[in-house]
Order: structure tokens, then C-alpha cells, then sequence
């Protein structure tokens, strides 16, 4: 009988090892399940603050894109603007040489016309800044 008690008492002792031992284990997974939690956590937190970061460079690129678009319809409007005042310059040089040919030739007629002319083309050009 004190075998089976003997052989009792070591089977409850082996349990109670195979217990702890596993409780051990069940532990240690815990603890490294918890700590490859607190990685991703800390991760998902960076990479959260990365996209962030990428919002607002995509945002500040696009307002400085949208600034550049609006100088470049500024400078093709004032190119515009320029290229006319250049063709009305070479309109109005044009008939002030005729205007003085003219008269060099003693064409008078001609020369009142051609002044007529200009001074209209001038008139229309300042009604035009006007507005």
C-alpha cells in the first residue's frame, strides 16, 4: 500500500510539474505575444505619424503648384498684353514714318490722312487701357 501511495504522491508530483510547466510556457508565449503587440502598436503609431507628415508635404506641394499655375497664367496674360503693345507700337512707328515721308514729298493730303489715322489708332488704344 505505501507503494501505491509512494506511486501516487509521484504521479501527483509529476502533474503538478507538467502543470507548472505548462502554466511556465502558456507565460512566456503570453509575455512574447504581448511584447510583439507593443512593436506593432509602437510601429502602427510611426507609421501613422509618417502618413501624416506625407499629407501635409502633399498638401503644401499642391499649393505650391497651384501658385505656380496661377503666375504662369499671370506671365501668359502679360506676355499677351505685351505682344499687342508691341504690334501697336510698330503700327503706330509705321505711320509716323509714312506720315513724314508724306511730307518730305509734299504730299500734304496724304500726310493729313495718315495723321488722321494715327491720332484715331492712339484715341482707341487709351479708351482700351481705360477699361
Amino acid at each position: 500500500m505505501q507503494a501505491r501511495r509512494r506511486n501516487f504522491k509521484l504521479a501527483v508530483a509529476a502533474r503538478m510539474r507538467s502543470r507548472t510547466s505548462q502554466t511556465h510556457h502558456q507565460r512566456k508565449r503570453l509575455k512574447s505575444v504581448n511584447r510583439r503587440m507593443k512593436r506593432l502598436r509602437a510601429e502602427m503609431k510611426e507609421i501613422s505619424e509618417e502618413q501624416k507628415e506625407i499629407k501635409v508635404g502633399q498638401k503644401k506641394v499642391r499649393e505650391k503648384f497651384e501658385a505656380i499655375e496661377l503666375e504662369c497664367e499671370e506671365l501668359r496674360k502679360e506676355t499677351i498684353l505685351i505682344t499687342q503693345q508691341t504690334a501697336n507700337t510698330q503700327i503706330r512707328l509705321a505711320l509716323m514714318f509714312q506720315i513724314l515721308k508724306a511730307r518730305q514729298n509734299q504730299e500734304l493730303d496724304k500726310a493729313t490722312i495718315l495723321t488722321h489715322a494715327l491720332r484715331g489708332l492712339i484715341e482707341r488704344g487709351n479708351q482700351q487701357r481705360k477699361l
